[in-house]
């Protein structure tokens, strides 16, 4: 049975559907010694080339694997940045086979519950608007907000990519006297940036914004920012049979990893914080490279030393002789010629 093309490579652990449409674009991919083309379907025969690297893209027994983890804002969701600004991508662990794929993006300054597998079927069925995989944020939002403002982001409002809204909101007790109030949104989308584009359009600013909870995942309370941890069999399977893929049978954990204890705890913080500290050190040294050597001082030539003439050798060599037995008798103290002039009377 034929699959198309993109599909075959996402199962591959390669990135998303959309990831491996735009590598077709590109040329990058061939089919048989030829160039692939977007809608190509492929056979289990078939030689199939990413780079001019041969894949095998037969159903093998690939494990499922999801890791949680917790974004920090400041880190990018992409692999590499040409700014050499840190990325979600720079802690995880390796993989043999095949990549991390993230579900979904998170924007710089919106910290959370990302989820990474190497399965890309699993990754574009819980992206896909299709499938409504609810997401929920913690929202903190600067301005009062009035009941009008709730009903219209429940009800939908236009944005510039169309319409939006939340399909549930809760507000948390905050303090009375408060400029922010903390609420809970859900929605069945991940449009760039919706949740603060959807606040905006009411005049609102969102000065916190933090994923909780991805499908029928919820971020570990624990787990702290930087920190990431492989999903047990049964959360694997709960993403997948949201998606309406069949359970996966094997996993790499042999044993149960259990609760965030304060002894793992406290490896992962200071795993966490040597990363932030290299970082650092690297972004410092890449800054200093960066800039300019300062210029360096011409150096004053050295004196020529002059020859010496008739009348300099003369002082000199005058200078360097001894006195004579007449100059030192005259520094003889006054005491003892006395003394040899009284012995001789």
């Amino acid at each position: 049975m034929s699959d198309k093309l993109q599909k075959v490579l996402a199962n591959a652990g390669f990135g998303s559907r959309r990831e491996m449409e735009t590598w077709i674009e590109q040329g990058r991919v061939s089919v048989n010694g030829k160039l692939a083309t977007l809608g190509d379907r492929v056979e289990n025969e078939d030689k199939v080339r990413v780079d001019g690297n041969l894949i095998s893209h037969e159903q093998e027994s690939v494990i499922c694997r999801v890791l949680m983890y917790n974004k920090p804002e400041g880190e990018l969701c992409s692999r590499k940045d040409p700014e050499g600004r840190p990325t979600v991508f720079d802690r995880l662990p390796t993989i043999k086979n095949g990549r991390w794929i993230a579900v979904g993006r998170l924007d710089l300054n919106t910290s959370g519950l990302l989820l990474f597998t190497n399965d890309g079927e699993l990754a574009n069925r819980l992206m896909h608007p299709k499938h409504e995989v609810e997401r929920e944020y913690a929202v903190r939002v600067f301005g009062e907000v009035e009941p009008d403002h709730v009903k219209r982001l429940q009800k939908g409002v236009k944005l510039e990519d169309g319409v939006a809204k939340f399909t549930s909101i809760r507000k948390l007790p905050t303090d009375e006297e408060s400029l922010n109030s903390w609420y809970h949104v859900t929605l069945s989308e991940g449009r760039n940036r919706e949740v603060r584009r959807m606040w905006e359009s009411q005049g609102l600013q969102v000065s916190r914004l933090i994923r909780v909870r991805y499908g029928a995942l919820e971020l570990q309370k624990r787990l702290p920012q930087g920190g990431w941890i492989e999903l047990m069999l049964p959360d694997v399977n709960a993403l997948r049979s949201s998606v309406q893929l069949p359970d996966e049978k094997e996993t790499l954990i042999k044993l149960d990893p259990g609760k965030l204890d304060h002894v793992k705890l406290s490896r992962m913080r200071r795993s966490v914080k040597k990363h932030r500290v290299n970082q650092a050190n690297k972004s410092r040294t890449g800054n200093v490279t960066k800039e300019k050597a300062p210029a360096e001082k011409p150096r004053s030539p050295k004196p020529v030393a002059k020859k010496p003439t008739e009348s300099t050798r003369s002082d000199s060599t005058n200078s360097s002789r001894k006195p004579s037995n007449k100059k030192r008798s005259d520094k003889r103290p006054a005491g003892k010629q006395q003394i040899r002039s009284r012995q001789g009377q």
